[in-house]
């Protein structure tokens, strides 16, 4: 594992992963309310993943600064981001532009930890940054512009803004609590109090909805606990420990290429000249972040 995983492929095996969470929700969501999916996903995954760390680290922390800053960056980075996400695409946001809104993270993580953390942004990192949001705005403006069928729903687009800021907020907490807490248990926690919290939700607004249990919805929940819930975000915060908040957010602005083309081929969602050119602006623009980043970051040993 440890040769598989490491700065360099850690980054493109991240986005991969990353990207396949958008369709993957749009594959299930069609057989479960969102709130219910997030629940029982956090409840295996909480499982799942304290399971691995008893037997990798021999130990499970259970100390209540652990729980609590673990609870923290869960409620924000899952809780917030995974309600936001699931009920936007319920409510029929498409995967691509809900992955074009959430890879506004870069962003608000770069002008956040400027602020906070005194992370110091090169105007050459800004350049890559602005370049990034002009092209993810080429792409969703006309979307939101748009009537009729093409029209984007109100409430959908609200949630996935609101999935933005959790994943923003959570990004610079785990930044700032990750290094006191130990990875498996301090994200087997998260997972819980986001379960909770997404339990609470469920049977506030899903009282007498229910989960048709088939094998798209099955398949859909294994690969969102196997690949999002324990490859995508440990590697998350591998990075996170090893680089900066902003460059690693950068990332997400590859996310929407890579979900749009498996978008297109999974569920018919077309990708436009403008979209191609956009994306391209804005893979220009995560280059530059991400390669100015690598070379004046520091490794944590």
């Amino acid at each position: 594992m440890r040769g598989l995983i490491n700065t360099k492929s850690a980054p493109i095996i991240f986005v991969l992963l990353w990207s396949t969470g958008f369709t993957g929700i749009r594959y299930g969501i069609p057989y479960a309310p969102p709130f219910t999916f997030i629940a029982v996903r956090m409840a295996f995954a909480s499982i799942l993943l304290a399971l691995i760390a008893l037997v990798i680290t021999k130990r499970f922390a259970r100390d209540l600064p652990t729980i609590g800053k673990s609870a923290l960056v869960g409620l924000t980075i899952h809780g917030a981001y995974l309600g936001g996400c699931f009920y936007g695409v319920k409510q029929g946001m498409p995967a691509g532009i809900t992955a074009l809104i959430c890879s506004l993270q870069p962003v608000l993580v770069s002008i956040f930890s400027s602020l906070f953390f005194g992370e110091k942004l090169s105007s050459r990192k800004w350049l890559g940054l602005g370049l990034g949001l002009a092209g993810l705005v080429m792409v969703i403006a006309p979307k939101l512009e748009s009537s009729g069928d093409q029209a984007l729903p109100t409430a959908g687009v609200i949630s996935v803004f609101i999935a933005l800021l959790g994943g923003t907020s959570g990004t610079l907490l785990q930044k700032k609590f990750g290094a006191g807490v130990e990875v498996l248990s301090g994200t087997s926690w998260q997972y819980v109090a986001t379960g909770i919290l997404m339990a609470v939700l469920a049977l506030t607004f899903e009282d007498g909805q229910s989960i048709t249990w088939n094998g798209s919805f099955i398949f859909s929940l294994v690969w969102l606990i196997v690949a999002l819930s324990i490859g995508a975000i440990l590697i998350l915060y591998y990075l996170l420990a090893r680089s900066s908040a902003a460059s690693v957010s950068s990332l997400y602005y590859l996310v929407p290429a890579v979900t749009a083309v498996e978008a297109y081929f999974l569920f018919g969602e077309k990708i436009g000249l403008v979209t191609a050119i956009g994306t391209l602006v804005t893979i220009a623009g995560v280059a530059l972040v991400v390669r100015q980043g690598r070379a004046k970051e520091v490794t944590n040993p």
